[in-house]
């Protein structure tokens, strides 16, 4: 049996300024923006580029309760993992824009790594696995 993640759900306040952060801040592709009128909502996936794994879909806020989610769907956490080829030179280029990092970069076990938030304050890990470490192979 063969199975994989294919999205992962980001609770937005808007799907414009989403698309925005992450196509236009943090360079992922706009894989799909399709309005769906049975209900009225828009089909939004990003992902980083060149990436083969799962990707989030951009999805908003249609009701009270999940307007409370929006920048805090893991309660604190860091809740996504951005791998990279080349930390330093995205870490530069995102603290340049002002993608803010609340935790500085170290150096690991498993690689080097540092922690941003996104426009709503998703924590994310960016991070570079160490060749040899199991991930990296995937």
């Amino acid at each position: 049996m063969k199975q994989n993640i294919v999205h992962i759900a980001l609770v937005v306040r808007d799907y414009d300024e989403a698309i925005d952060f992450y196509v236009n801040k943090l360079k992922f592709e706009l894989i799909a923006d399709e309005y769906q009128p049975e209900q009225d909502k828009r089909w939004v996936v990003v992902a980083p580029p060149n990436s083969h794994g799962a990707s989030l879909l951009l999805a908003k806020a249609s009701k009270p309760e999940q307007h409370d989610f929006i920048g805090n769907q893991s309660g604190g956490r860091v809740f996504l993992f951005l791998n990279t080829d080349d930390f330093w030179r995205d870490y530069k280029y995102m603290t340049s824009i002002g993608i803010k990092f609340i935790r500085d970069p170290q150096d690991q076990d498993y690689g080097t790594v540092a922690v941003f938030e996104d426009l709503y304050g998703n924590r994310w890990d960016l991070l570079q696995l160490k060749p040899d470490h199991p991930m990296s192979r995937r």
